[in-house]
């Protein structure tokens, strides 16, 4: 489904997203992002966490697909940001961790820029807070 009309109130295509411990791995590799937290169980239990967490910029970038995969031209995206509210702990059980994505055309200003707002969750708690992408009309 792309978006080519904005208008407020439209309601985004959901996106479910299973993280796993291989995506995680996977993703550091990407990132050079090693730290511990998101690979090493015992680190991250020593650290006060209940187990590895996924990164937050992967949660993130989920976000944003959820955007770019509706409007169906990643160039339409011009502004992304959110805030980490909590993590996504990624058990290693072979299941992972579901995250779950909606989305909302909250605005549309007269020159036709939407704010879309973004709720992720993880085991029914919200994780991005304040997840608000700004796009432009096709």
């Amino acid at each position: 489904m792309n978006a080519t009309n904005l208008e407020k109130g439209t309601e985004l295509p959901p996106l479910s997203v299973r993280l796993t411990r291989e995506h995680l791995v996977r993703y550091a590799g990407a990132a050079l992002d090693f730290n511990p937290i998101h690979w090493n169980e015992r680190f991250a239990k020593d650290v006060g966490l209940p187990d590895v967490i996924a990164h937050g910029m992967l949660t993130m970038a989920l976000g944003g697909r959820l955007v770019t995969e509706w409007l169906g031209d990643p160039g339409r995206l011009i502004e992304y940001g959110v805030r980490f509210t909590r993590p996504v702990v990624v058990p290693d059980d072979g299941a992972g961790a579901l995250v779950e994505f909606t989305g909302k055309v909250a605005e549309v200003r007269e020159d036709g820029l939407a704010r879309v707002d973004i709720t992720a969750k993880f085991d029914g708690k919200t994780v991005l807070g304040k997840a608000q992408a700004f796009v432009r009309p096709a």
